[in-house]
């Protein structure tokens, strides 16, 4: 892992061994993009990869067809990575080459959350220092190379050493200008309750990408993107991907030209910021990451996992199992009392869950969603002994307490807002926008920020709280900030961005022993920024198993297993009605952070014992499904041919696999989605194992394992047969799984020997 400089040829090399990206000065100053892919030898100009002119035009650089951070107004009409606005108003600065630095390990962004090294050597940093000379604007360009994962880390510091105000309209946080456009583009989009829908098209001419205005990053839309070669597929060929590490407005597209040149950019959404930089100001863009695979798509996911669980997740849960839990929320909604909490948790104990999660309606007069946010007391009429007392009486059964809070809200109806109505979002003399019966408060105030830590803070100094649920549960109208100026508003959104990190990186600082999960009406906000302080977060509402095989795919696609809440819930599903039986919805939460949102004390015998055998199985084997290398085998999406496996497969079976992390370990997940008359026998070739080793195969199935003469794709197996042969399925004779619709299993595969 090296930054080099070629004085000679002006050239930047960065390279880990695997990845190279390389750019060069060019001769007007400006910074042109020469190569980002596999890995070229060190010590080399490569002219031929340079830039080129446009056709027709003479060799003038502003003529260049690929720029590292392109300006606007001086020729390239193509969308900018920066546009501001000085105060005679000129909007055409000339950024040229002033300086740079090259130094092992990775700086910090304050107030931001990033990527970063425990040890120096982890990584390498070029500070590629700009200047407009005429305002006196700097820009410094931070690269990070790391040295164990495929990709880079990016941000970008603007710097006023003028003597005259200049603002910034746009400021992106990565762009790239590649030499084509032979790609397809991913993204992923959505709603509430079907979050993370994979989109994958071919580029064309023009402007193609995703963005959110809501205020966060929103169910519609995540902020990444990944453009594959059409010939990629799960496990080969070419892949890029950007993602970015913040929790607000943003936009990730690309750009093809008339010759074929594809610029990507992503970042904060310019439609809704604007930053003044006063005289010796600074502003910092968030981080992106520019990850990229040579093993297709699989390959990719497992550089942005890697480096997400363990350079992005902080303090002691980042490596620690995540604990069993149980939410009442979808066993009670609002209506419960202690003794109904106290029943359940000692229920969930007896199946041998580990949390139990009081979720909404534990504080001010919260009976429905009507009043109450922002009054973060205990409701006594709930909790006649608070929370203290409730959480006191949850862990002397032997199972921890955690608590569901909603801090960015305020209710009409409640104490804050008759004290405070000017601490919710609006436009002063116009109406406000109510949602779900609520108003957004303004996090970027301060005042507002003290006020929730304070408040939040004598709750979890109060009692044994060991998990935060902490959700956000509508999105930003009128944004408007009567602390700030109105020539200052466009710094609204980033402002309350940085507001809500400040809470999170106070209160996370503050009580580092508990869990937070992060949850915005389920996927809303689950993005980098947030697991920059919450490890975990909640993936959607959806607790439909067949729903959540969708949805847990996608966010794969960016987010480890790790980062991923999945919840076993009651039948008849509530967001869907469908009826899948117990232990398929089980196989499906497995791969991720268990938990079970339903009431337990209602389940019969036989549940119960089920659940039982269903906790047990997945501690022994957690670390595994939580930490382990993840691989998408066979996708229960229609139409996903890049997925390994028989292309009409697609949408009626669903399989997974994650090999533990020291390899001796491999669970498969196998989904019967839909049930079909005289099925066809077909293999199902797993990944991730080694060839030379064996392996003993075993299945687990309706809480127990299954006896070897009753599935012969059980025994000693090789790794090279399990990985070019694989699995044979659905075949009377080796194969024989119930009929109908929603039969799961799973095979454990234990390496022998050293």
């Amino acid at each position: 892992m090296s930054i080099s400089f070629d004085a000679a040829a002006k050239q930047f090399h960065l390279c880990n061994g695997n990845f190279s990206y390389i750019i060069r000065i060019l001769e007007n100053g400006s910074i042109g993009q020469v190569y980002a892919g596999a890995a070229l030898r060190k010590n080399s100009a490569y002219p031929l990869l340079d830039p080129i002119p446009f056709p027709g035009f003479s060799n003038n650089d502003k003529t260049f067809t690929r720029f590292e951070y392109p300006a606007n107004g001086n020729g390239d009409f193509r969308r900018p990575a920066f546009v501001v606005r000085f105060t005679e108003g000129a909007a055409v600065p000339e950024p040229c080459y002033k300086s740079h630095r090259i130094y092992a390990g990775k700086p910090g962004q304050p107030g931001l959350p990033s990527t970063y090294t425990e040890k120096d050597d982890e990584a390498a940093t070029l500070e590629l220092e700009l200047l407009d000379a005429a305002s006196g604007l700097r820009i410094i360009l931070f690269y990070t190379i790391f040295a164990q994962y495929n990709c880079l880390a990016r941000h970008v510091r603007f710097v006023n050493d003028g003597n005259k105000k200049i603002t910034l309209e746009n400021a992106m946080s990565l762009s790239l200008d590649l030499p084509d456009s032979r790609w397809n583009l991913i993204t992923l989009t959505g709603a509430w309750a079907r979050e993370f829908d994979i989109g994958d098209a071919p580029l064309r001419t023009g402007f193609q990408g995703i963005q959110s205005s809501r205020g966060i990053s929103g169910a519609q839309t995540n902020p990444a993107l990944i453009l594959r070669r059409p010939s990629a597929t799960e496990n080969e060929g070419e892949a890029l991907g950007a993602s970015l590490i913040y929790s607000g407005n943003f936009i990730a597209d690309v750009e093809v030209d008339q010759w074929d040149i594809a610029r990507l950019r992503i970042g904060i959404n310019p439609e809704t910021f604007s930053w003044e930089l006063a005289e010796g100001a600074v502003f910092d863009t968030p981080e992106a990451v520019l990850a990229w695979s040579g093993n297709g798509l699989n390959g990719l996911s497992q550089v942005f996992h890697e480096l997400f669980r363990n350079r992005l997740a902080r303090g002691p849960w980042r490596e620690a199992e995540r604990p069993v839990l149980l939410n009442n929320w979808e066993g009670t909604y609002f209506n419960f009392t202690e003794k109904k909490i106290l029943e359940m948790a000692a229920s969930a104990r007896n199946l041998g869950a580990e949390l139990f999660v009081l979720d909404d309606g534990w504080f001010g007069k919260r009976d429905d969603d009507h009043s109450s946010l922002g009054d973060w007391f205990p409701h006594k009429g709930k909790l006649p002994e608070g929370v203290a007392g409730l959480a006191q009486k949850v862990t002397a059964l032997g199972i921890k307490f955690g608590l569901w809070i909603e801090p960015e809200m305020v209710n009409p109806d409640s104490d804050l807002f008759r004290a405070h109505p000017d601490w919710a979002i609006h436009i002063p003399q116009r109406p406000r926008t109510e949602q779900r019966n609520q108003y957004v408060l303004d996090m970027g105030r301060p005042e507002i920020v003290e006020h929730l830590f304070k408040v939040l803070s004598v709750i979890l100094e109060s009692a044994p709280i060991s998990y935060i649920k902490w959700d956000m549960n509508r999105y930003i109208t009128e944004p408007y900030s009567v602390a700030l100026p109105p020539p200052r508003q466009g710094e609204f959104f980033h402002r309350y961005v940085l507001g809500v990190y400040d809470l999170y990186a106070r209160l996370t600082g503050a009580f580092p022993e508990i869990l937070f999960e992060s949850c915005a009406s389920g996927g809303a906000r689950f993005d980098p920024g947030i697991l920059g302080f919450a490890p975990q977060g909640w993936l959607s509402d959806d607790t439909d198993a067949v729903e959540r095989l969708h949805i847990q795919e996608g966010a794969s696609l960016i987010y480890p297993l790790s980062s991923m809440g999945a919840h076993v819930s009651a039948i008849p599903n509530h967001q869907t009605g469908r009826l899948t039986p117990l232990a398929f919805r089980a196989m499906v939460s497995f791969f991720g952070c268990l938990g079970y949102e339903l009431d337990p004390t209602k389940f019969s015998a036989k549940e119960q014992e089920a659940v039982k055998k269903q906790i047990a199985f997945y501690k022994a084997h957690r670390r595994t499904f939580q930490y382990g290398n993840f691989y998408r085998l066979l996708s229960p999406l229609p139409g996903r041919s890049v997925i390994n496996g028989p292309y009409p497969l697609n949408g009626r079976f669903a399989a997974w696999m994650t090999v533990s992390e020291d390899g001796k370990e491999a669970i498969v997940g196998v989904y019967k989605i839909l049930s079909n008359p005289n099925q066809r026998p077909f293999r199902l070739k797993l990944a991730g194992l080694k060839n030379d080793a064996d392996y003993q195969v075993t299945v687990w199935e309706e809480g127990g394992y299954s006896a070897e003469d009753k599935n012969l794709n059980c025994g000693n197996r090789g790794g090279d047969e399990l990985m070019q042969a694989g699995l044979l399925l659905e075949c009377t004779v080796h194969h024989s799984p119930k009929n109908g619709d929603f039969f799961s299993e799973l095979f454990l595969l234990r390496k022998q020997g050293a």
